[in-house]
């Protein structure tokens, strides 16, 4: 897949759908303290292992935090998505997975793994973790997202994931390194 990104530059946020900047103010041992963090929806993720390749399916897009600080912007993510919708949080993840790869998998085939809280010390928002196994009977379409997210479906081959782990040219997640460790603990 083809991505052509050039550099505008770098604004202050003032509105934004998705983040608002705050500040708390408290006391810790007598001591008058503020910290700034950013406020975010919570969110999903989910780690698929396709069946008839015998490989996991991760998502690669761009982002833009990752493009100031190696020119190239490019990470290896697990599905995933915000929880901004009145919908369970089950519901969301399986949405996330037609819309990003491209797979409609019964709900009771997603399966929880754990919750964990992520960017602690700016957001610290909570993303509840989940697994589904796929197989081509499940394909509906070829994913990539939508309203513009450009994202590129990967499978990485089983016997393949603990080098694609070890290698650190290749931007990954933790998110995605989390449930990799689980996989292999578990399975």
């Amino acid at each position: 897949m083809k991505h052509e990104i050039e550099f505008l530059g770098i604004e202050e946020c003032i509105d934004s759908n998705f983040v608002k900047a705050k500040s708390m103010l408290y006391i810790q041992n007598g001591v008058k303290k503020r910290w700034d963090f950013v406020k975010s929806h919570d969110s999903v993720a989910i780690l698929l292992y396709h069946k008839d390749r015998d490989s996991f399916v991760f998502v690669k897009q761009f982002r833009p935090t990752i493009f100031l600080r190696n020119q190239d912007g490019f990470t290896y993510e697990l599905c995933a998505g915000l929880v901004d919708k009145e919908m369970s949080l089950k519901q969301i993840a399986k949405e996330e997975i037609e819309e990003e790869v491209g797979f409609s998998v019964p709900m009771d085939k997603i399966k929880k793994i754990t919750s964990f809280y992520t960017a602690v010390g700016f957001a610290g928002g909570k993303q509840t973790l989940y697994h589904a196994s796929l197989d081509d009977s499940m394909k509906i379409s070829e994913g990539g997202g939508i309203d513009n997210e450009f994202i590129e479906v990967v499978y990485i081959p089983k016997d393949e994931v603990l080098s694609f782990m070890e290698n650190e040219e290749i931007v990954k997640t933790s998110g995605l390194m989390f449930a990799l460790m689980w996989w292999f603990a578990n399975q």
